[in-house]
């Protein structure tokens, strides 16, 4: 018997098998050839590897969080959001000849078709939610790019990625323009990627809208925080779409529609709510003591994967004070400040493992840049789009099966159809 493995006995027959443990899993393969018909009960996946993937390593007992092998805090300090895209979709750092031709191919596919702007997104009603009008629009773009099913075809397979990131921040920007009644703004090429995008939103009549350098670097921060994170529920339906072969649009689509859930993407935003609630320093206390006896919940506390600081609140705390140096300071950051040095003294949420997760500051800095609470998924998407085609790009270098979970059928057994006039 090989020390590292599994000895399963069916009790049924008194047959024994062993499964090997390999990268940290068992194969299911030899469970279905000795136990057919016998399903895990894995509600929501939780123990459940549905693929094997060298995009992000996220270790959530040790606070670690790496892509392809780099520690986030570095890519933090030392990269930038373009730089770490490519990483996540080519597996290295780019040269300097790669890494400006990835720029100026990024750069200069930001621009979406008029018809988009023009007939598509002012087709939506007044108050859309800037959310839902990106999931639409990215979905839309695969009926503006016909080319984007030849996805077997490396070059084609290219060209919808760097589309993909290009113009989801225009598409973006154009989402929140429309929300708030001002008109659209077209792409400013001789700027930044973050640059870039906060021109699109604030822009108004002067000829060149130039943010605050560090309120872009900040951004761009957070865009690389958020580029990836594993096996997440955007990422899952991700990989899910495409492992039916559906084009990057609509898998990508897939994905926005995963995050629009609060769930998943809203977690900032409740953040936000939730010290607006609380309202000030002194009702810190009294929260704090409804929340242990289960009358409220502590917002951007734990996390579904980490169960020690994660990493990326460490760096976001760090730009969050960067950037109210610029902004000022947001009335909430002290009531926020509180809550986390009495969440952090507090042995009943230290004992659960409860620390500060990347949302707990994130919805501070947007809205001290000026972004609107219904921005904030939005602000998620742009990112993740990189992340989401690392994986999309990966899965189909695997050849990966399309995904079809099984299921333990719960419902009623054989019946016998009653016609209408004969039912009680």
């Amino acid at each position: 018997m090989a020390r590292s493995s599994i000895t399963i006995t069916d009790n049924r027959t008194g047959e024994s098998f062993d499964i090997p443990i390999e990268n940290g899993g068992v194969s299911a393969e030899i469970w279905r050839k000795h136990l057919k018909g016998i399903w895990f009960f894995d509600e929501a996946l939780m123990t459940t590897a549905a693929c094997e993937s060298a995009v992000t390593y996220l270790d959530g007992d040790a606070g670690i969080l790496r892509y392809r092998g780099y520690p986030i805090e570095q890519l933090a300090e030392q990269s930038t959001y373009l730089e770490v895209a490519y990483l996540l979709i080519h597996g290295e750092l780019p040269t300097p000849e790669q890494h400006q031709e990835w720029v100026k191919d990024i750069t200069y596919h930001t621009f979406i078709h008029e018809n988009v702007r023009k007939r598509f997104l002012e087709g939506f009603h007044y108050d859309a939610h800037p959310m839902g009008m990106l999931v639409s629009a990215v979905a839309a773009l695969s009926t503006f790019y016909l080319d984007a099913k030849e996805i077997h075809d490396s070059d084609c397979r290219k060209r919808q990625i760097v589309r993909l990131i290009a113009k989801m921040p225009t598409l973006a920007a154009a989402a929140h323009r429309f929300s708030v009644g001002q008109p659209f703004v077209y792409p400013d090429n001789s700027l930044s990627f973050a640059a870039n995008f906060l021109s699109m939103m604030w822009k108004i009549a002067e000829p060149r809208y130039d943010a605050n350098p560090a309120l872009a670097r900040a951004l761009d921060v957070l865009f690389i925080l958020h580029a990836d994170h594993e096996q997440n529920c955007g990422t899952t339906a991700m990989r899910t779409v495409g492992s039916a072969h559906a084009d990057p649009y609509s898998a990508a689509a897939a994905a926005c529609a995963a995050l629009y859930g609060p769930r998943h993407g809203g977690a900032n935003e409740a953040v936000i709510k939730m010290l607006n609630h609380i309202g000030s320093m002194e009702n810190v206390g009294s929260f704090i003591d409804g929340v242990k006896a289960g009358k409220g919940r502590l917002q951007g506390f734990g996390h579904r994967v980490y169960r020690n600081y994660d990493p990326r609140a460490k760096i976001i705390k760090r730009t969050a004070e960067e950037v109210f140096e610029i902004t000022g300071k947001n009335p909430l950051l002290d009531i926020a400040l509180k809550l986390e040095e009495v969440a952090l003294s507090d042995d009943y949420f230290v004992s659960r493992k409860l620390y500060p997760n990347v949302d707990f500051y994130s919805g501070l800095i947007y809205q001290a840049i000026g972004f609107p609470i219904e921005m904030f998924t939005v602000l998620f998407a742009i990112p993740r789009t990189a992340g989401w085609l690392a994986h999309w790009v990966e899965l189909l270098d695997q050849d990966q099966r399309i995904i079809r979970p099984r299921q333990l059928y719960i419902g009623a057994q054989e019946r016998h159809y009653v016609p209408l006039d004969q039912r009680p």
